[in-house]
């Protein structure tokens, strides 16, 4: 999230709200529009309570998809590392092979791929590399127990990997449909207007600015926080970043190092076929 923007957002809509309850004060009879005051401030409770569990309940609903956008990122990126020792069981050439595009697997995971979920625009594409890696496990012909062993380790690993990919992908686009987003904003509306039958000229000018300011910021950041979680991933504070893929590859160097296996993987720094 950008904070900077998020607050200005935030401030924005709050001083709108307050300009417009401190400007129809000025014409508002002594003691508010409402004759009755407990039965207005009864009904203003159903409504912002009502408001409160329908955000509450998105926020959790959303929290729950960002934490298995998150949870994918992570399982997806240990399994990647995990098959790379899976590889080296396989029989060459096709172990060595694959132990390049897997590497180039996680490179375009971490580069161009993450850009496209950062924007939005991943859609229904593949990581190429994972087709890849299937044409050439294709080729094999496990002997000995140990390739076949590893051969059907490699092909659950995969199962599994494409999985966590599902799970990392699937909120990129936003899980909250937009007529839910206009039913969140008509509430706000009607709550702010419903707001502004409380002026009171009786009323001090700070006092009538906090009763309406305060209800504006609650709304507005727990908006601006559902926001936050509908897209989880991109830049800003708490966005979900290749961490943990940009960690397996630093892994896998480490061990090829160890093992002694020294290749070049058929693609550049960021994932792109040479």
């Amino acid at each position: 999230m950008n904070l900077v923007w998020g607050a200005a957002f935030a401030v924005g809509v709050t001083a709108i709200t307050v300009t417009a309850m401190l400007v129809v004060r000025r014409r508002a009879p002594e003691g508010s529009y409402f004759s009755d005051g407990d039965r207005a401030s009864g009904v203003f409770g159903v409504l912002a309570t009502g408001f409160s569990v329908l955000l509450g309940f998105i926020i959790f609903l959303a929290f729950t998809s960002y934490d298995q956008s998150r949870s994918g990122a992570e399982t997806e990126a240990t399994i990647a590392a995990q098959q790379l020792q899976t590889a080296q069981f396989l029989p060459d050439p096709a172990g060595q092979k694959l132990t390049g595009e897997l590497i180039c697997y996680a490179r375009y995971v971490a580069g161009p791929e993450w850009d496209a979920l950062a924007a939005g625009t991943l859609g229904d594409s593949v990581n190429p590399w994972g087709v890849e890696m299937f044409r050439t496990i294709s080729t094999v012909d496990p002997k000995t127990a140990p390739e076949q062993s590893a051969y059907d380790r490699w092909m659950d690993q995969t199962i599994d990997r494409e999985q966590a990919r599902i799970a990392r992908v699937h909120g990129a686009e936003g899980i909250i449909p937009a007529p839910l987003w206009l039913v969140l904003f008509v509430i706000s509306a009607v709550i702010f207007v419903y707001m502004l039958f409380f002026a009171d000229r009786a009323e001090g000018a700070v006092t009538q600015g906090v009763l309406m300011g305060s209800v504006t910021i609650v709304i507005a950041l727990l908006l601006l926080l559902l926001r936050f979680f509908d897209h989880p991933h991109g830049d800003g504070v708490g966005r979900l970043q290749p961490t943990a893929m940009e960690r397996t590859l630093r892994v896998i160097d480490i061990q090829l190092e160890a093992v002694g296996l020294t290749l070049t993987p058929p693609c550049d720094e960021h994932g792109t076929r040479r």
